[in-house]
């Protein structure tokens, strides 16, 4: 596949909330995850960390209310998008809002690395 095709079929899969098919579809199995620093989890590695990572988010969501997926911008193995979620975490008392930018390093037709721009929430203090 070509960094366009890649990056058209991830959009569509995001866009269905499939990201199982996302991660055994599009991506290497070496593949790495990154986060801004302060993320819960800063750095991925293989796909059983990032499958690990996803199974954390899930945990932590009780409700996603609405997700928006950008169509995807290609420069040549690269490719880039912003994401808006609205969730509901467990336990919080209202929705959060979050964005967040992300940008794809394609090979061979397939992901190795995604890294996510967003600004992490502050840790609670005890």
């Amino acid at each position: 596949m070509t960094t366009q095709e890649v990056a058209n079929r991830l959009v569509e899969l995001c866009r269905e909330g499939d990201y199982e098919t996302v991660y055994r579809e599009l991506y290497s199995p070496n593949a790495v995850s990154v986060e801004p620093q302060g993320a819960p989890l800063e750095r991925a590695e293989g796909m059983e960390q990032i499958k690990a990572k996803g199974e954390r988010w899930n945990e932590m969501v009780e409700t996603v209310n609405s997700s928006e997926v950008s169509d995807p911008i290609v420069a040549e193995n690269y490719f880039t998008c912003t994401m808006k979620m609205n969730v509901t975490f467990k336990g919080a008392p209202a929705p959060t809002n979050m964005e967040e930018v992300v940008v794809y390093n394609v090979k061979e037709g397939k992901v190795v690395q995604e890294q996510f721009f967003y600004t992490p929430a502050p840790a609670p203090q005890a």
